[in-house]
């Protein structure tokens, strides 16, 4: 948990992801559709990538992609798509500071 805590600190948006998870681009590009630019970890290609997707899977989220706005664990790509669905994703990620312009 420690190494996911440091690795969302301070970053308005970011998500753990797998270069060749189909999920995880959707999300990727979802995201990168509302005008933000994510940190993004694709666990597969970093040393202690295993390590975090344990801390991750620790936290209860056994697939991938895994998003973290404004420092909080919103989930994964269901809870992402439901917030869409909700019309809550664009003013999460505009409190966060992940976007600068909102509008319904």
């Amino acid at each position: 948990m420690d190494a996911v805590t440091i690795l969302v600190a301070e970053r308005p948006l970011v998500i753990f992801s797998r270069s060749t998870c189909d999920m995880s681009h959707s999300i990727k590009t979802l995201l990168h559709g509302f005008g933000a630019n994510p940190t993004i970890y694709e666990l597969d290609q970093i040393p202690n990538g295993q390590q975090i997707e344990r801390a991750l899977q620790q936290l209860g989220f056994p697939n991938l992609p895994v998003v973290f706005i404004g420092g909080e664990c919103v989930g994964g790509d269901r809870q992402v798509m439901s917030l869409l669905l909700k019309n809550q994703l664009g003013p999460l990620l505009k409190r966060a500071g992940a976007i600068w312009v909102w509008n319904n």
